[in-house]
């Protein structure tokens, strides 16, 4: 392995080098391919790389794809995956995160947190001796983000100098695209009605980590932004835990749509992402959600291998 991840976390898109993600991502592509376990160095293995290996999973929020895809990918792996519902593990409430985080380190090998506040699995990160990865916060989603990435390459052969337009919320998607973009050298536009903008600090780390890559990092507020962009990425406008808001949001994002014809404006090509679930006729019709240009189902999909090749990466 050229790059060493064995007991790092994977908290934010930061946390990894433009070699690292792509070292990843490679590893992603092989297990996929394979369709059996194989080692990040690329070659299959007999015994199940993780086989006695535990996964520790926090759950504040639910979810279909990253429950589903951590467990499988686990059980795939030959480890073993322990979901925690929010009410078996009360973050600082019942217990404080330091000590379910010392506790957890004594029991599994990984713990992965999907939570509200980006602080929580920092402070698990923080605290753990093992690797913990995001599975989700308020501020981030980088496993969503590889994924995302391993789709790109699938689809347009690279990730480099790829002009991908996000259309939609400012939110933890959104910064995550910023700042892996920034990684690893792809041309990256938010798009957003004003006032819904990323967080000026997560634009300013993404730009000042461009410099290296030469990754275009910008906000917009405007639909033609999305002229000739080889990739068009939305998602929900109203996020779990804003659906009070959810009324008011229809119509600040009304026209931030990916349909027919914001297809005619980006270029002939361009594929379609969104990382699910959609709400159809929203922030994307289900018409241009069905086009062989639509990659959602297997950007789903590669939510289990880009995070089995984290896991593999991280556990060693």
């Amino acid at each position: 392995m050229a790059c060493d991840l064995v007991g790092r976390n994977f908290v934010s898109m930061l946390d990894f080098s433009r070699e690292e993600i792509l070292e990843v991502l490679e590893t992603a592509r092989k297990l996929k391919a394979a369709g059996v376990p194989v080692m990040p160095q690329g070659e299959p293995v007999k015994a199940m790389p993780l086989q006695n290996r535990t996964l520790a999973m926090i759950f504040q929020k639910p979810s279909l794809r990253t429950r589903v895809s951590f467990e499988t990918g686990m059980t795939q792996l030959g480890g073993h995956a322990i979901y925690l519902a929010p009410t078996d593990i009360s973050l600082g409430k019942r217990e404080t995160t330091e000590d379910i985080a010392i506790v957890l380190s004594r029991y599994a090998d990984i713990i992965m947190a999907r939570v509200f506040g980006h602080d929580i699995v920092e402070d698990l990160a923080k605290h753990s001796t093992v690797p913990v990865i995001n599975g989700l916060s308020d501020y981030e989603h980088p496993c969503q983000i590889m994924a995302d990435f391993q789709t790109i390459i699938e689809r347009k052969g690279k990730l480099d100098g790829v002009k991908t337009c996000y259309i939609g919320d400012g939110n933890n998607v959104a910064n995550s695209l910023m700042l892996g973009a920034a990684r690893v050298g792809m041309h990256m536009t938010v798009i957003t009605p004003k006032g819904f903008e990323p967080k000026s600090e997560v634009f300013k780390t993404a730009t000042e980590a461009a410099v290296s890559t030469g990754a275009r990092i910008a906000v917009s507020n405007e639909m033609s932004a999305i002229d000739g962009a080889d990739v068009l990425y939305t998602d929900v406008w109203a996020s779990m835990g804003q659906e009070a808001e959810a009324q008011q949001r229809k119509s600040n994002f009304a026209g931030y749509t990916i349909d027919e014809k914001a297809m005619k404006i980006a270029a002939p090509d361009a594929t379609i992402l969104h990382c699910l679930p959609a709400h159809y006729g929203e922030e994307i019709d289900y018409q241009t959600s069905r086009l062989p240009s639509s990659a959602i189902f297997d950007q789903a999909e590669n939510r289990m291998h880009a995070q089995k090749a984290i896991m593999l990466h991280l556990v060693g």
